[in-house]
């Protein structure tokens, strides 16, 4: 299973070595909180700008929030090959991901899901990506990074892409 959580220290490291890896296809979580805007401007930016390149699209699997063209531009990603879809549903929301990763049409799939995905829709997800040569982002908004058994992998991002 290639399904990673990600630290501010390793995601640089990561995203040297995912470059060659979404050519393939994987699917990486990112963690986040809304405190911390600088991680996102200087690490997963410069790889959805790097994306943005490609002639694929960038496809937002959102929840109930619309996705910022302002906040999209500031960053520099490109609009015109930017889709978003609002999804509430856990199920609907997974499907989702799972049909825009196989499809191919899109160089990253950024999707908020919730915990707890299966072990079987984890594998799916995974397989989908390979098959659509495609990077999957599974995005979860955390509470708290206090964690009873010491630092968990994870990489904080602010969350004022949505309005």
């Amino acid at each position: 299973m290639h399904t990673q959580r990600l630290t501010a220290k390793t995601f640089k490291m990561h995203h040297q070595s995912t470059q060659a890896s979404y050519t393939r296809g994987c699917i990486s979580e990112l963690s986040y909180q809304g405190q911390n805007p600088a991680l996102l401007n200087m690490l997963l930016f410069p790889l959805l700008k790097q994306l943005g390149e490609q002639s694929r699209w960038q496809l937002w699997l959102t929840p109930a929030h619309k996705l910022s063209r302002h906040w999209l531009q500031q960053a520099g990603l490109p609009l015109e090959k930017s889709v978003q879809i609002a999804s509430t549903e856990r199920i609907s929301s997974v499907s989702a991901m799972i049909k825009a990763l196989r499809s191919g049409n899109f160089s990253v799939v950024i999707a908020w899901l919730p915990a707890g995905l299966s072990n079987s829709e984890r594998h799916e997800l995974e397989q989908a990506a390979i098959e659509g040569h495609t990077l999957g982002l599974i995005m979860r908004e955390e509470n708290t990074f206090d964690s009873p058994g010491g630092q968990e992998n994870r990489l904080k991002i602010h969350s004022s892409l949505l309005h």
